[in-house]
């Protein structure tokens, strides 16, 4: 199977597996007299986290929905009005904040441009005459098929929210995807906010794991909802270690996973019916199902019996996620697969 479901089902590796065997383990849970957790190799990678998005301090957390949830909480109160992406991770997928029965934010939205600039007028134009407590933004963006957010857009955002004493939160999970298709440092795209979450747990390749990062003060506040919301681990070092393999040994191969999901597209650009990204920023592929005559659900069980694995990114787009474990052999094989099914598609067989 070829599975493009998503990056989060790379596997760690044997060299990544055996880092765990040497890491020195402590409890995470109980603090040393400098507030932070007794696991030194937890703290290792908090502290490498830091340096490389250019910020104070980092903390370590199983999820990325999890650190995401903690940081809206420690930037504003539960009912604060915060300003997100239409389709930003946050509101659609992880929904907590936002939920009645949950920390109950209002979302205030913007939309992302086609080319994966933000719009900074319009967002002017918002907190102008909305009190917006916290803004949003996610690079690279999920649901638009990996857009990377450009950084003198973020920085436009950046110097509007200054302006209002408005903090800026970025959820950047795939933050080094976004940093190797741009040509840039992460700490440069970080610099654009005043937190970023980032996860070791997608193209990176570890097993588990996401760390958020900010000034140390912020961490602070930010590690007591941690531990309110059951986010405290024990012998955590056992997955920062894979955390800190990732880190020194796997962000090189995110361009191979960018020039994949480039070569597919290039491989689908005479189709009849479903429209393909055709020129994806990262390691994402979308694939516009609106003119085929078909929804994505079927789309993905089609292409399951080709021996390849997508997921619905709305009833009408799905997503096709390039990572490690994909070769350079499954990429004209996922492509026949896809062509296929558009040739149904033009016959009126897709049903």
């Amino acid at each position: 199977m070829i599975d493009l479901i998503s990056d989060t089902v790379t596997l760690p590796s044997a060299a990544m597996l055996g880092s765990i065997l040497n890491a020195p383990l402590g409890d995470a849970g109980r603090l040393d007299g400098r507030g932070r957790g007794e696991d030194p190799t937890t703290n290792a990678l908090e502290d490498l986290a830091a340096e490389l998005m250019g910020k104070e301090a980092a903390l370590f957390f199983p999820t990325g929905t999890l650190a995401n949830t903690c940081a809206v909480l420690t930037h504003c109160p539960a009912g604060s009005r915060v300003l997100v992406e239409e389709r930003q991770h946050i509101l659609v997928s992880e929904k907590i904040c936002f939920r009645a029965d949950g920390f109950r934010m209002e979302a205030a939205t913007y939309r992302l441009q086609e080319d994966g600039s933000l719009d900074a007028e319009a967002i002017r134009q918002i907190l102008q005459t909305q009190p917006i407590a916290l803004v949003c933004l996610e690079n690279t963006h999920n649901y638009s098929g990996g857009k990377c957010i450009l950084p003198d857009s973020m920085k436009a955002v950046q110097a509007l929210c200054r302006e209002r004493g408005i903090p800026v939160h970025l959820d950047g999970a795939r933050i080094f995807n976004a940093a190797e298709a741009l040509g840039l440092a992460p700490k440069e795209i970080a610099a654009c906010c005043d937190s970023v979450m980032f996860c070791v747990s997608k193209g990176l390749g570890a097993p588990i794991g996401s760390l958020l990062c900010g000034t140390a003060a912020w961490i602070e506040k930010a590690r007591a909802w941690r531990r309110l919301l059951g986010g405290t681990m024990r012998q955590s070092g056992v997955a920062a270690a894979c955390g800190i393999y990732a880190l020194q040994h796997n962000i090189p191969g995110l361009a191979e996973d960018r020039r994949h999901a480039q070569q597919l597209s290039g491989l689908l650009r005479d189709l009849k019916r479903i429209r393909v990204d055709p020129a994806p920023h990262s390691n994402i592929l979308l694939l516009d199902l609106s003119a085929a005559g078909i929804y994505g659900k079927r789309f993905c069980a089609m292409l399951q019996e080709r021996g390849v694995r997508g997921s619905v990114v709305s009833p009408e787009e799905v997503r096709l996620v390039f990572h490690a474990g994909i070769t350079a052999e499954d990429v004209p094989a996922a492509a026949k697969a896809v062509r296929e099914i558009d040739g149904l598609c033009a016959a009126g067989l897709s049903q």
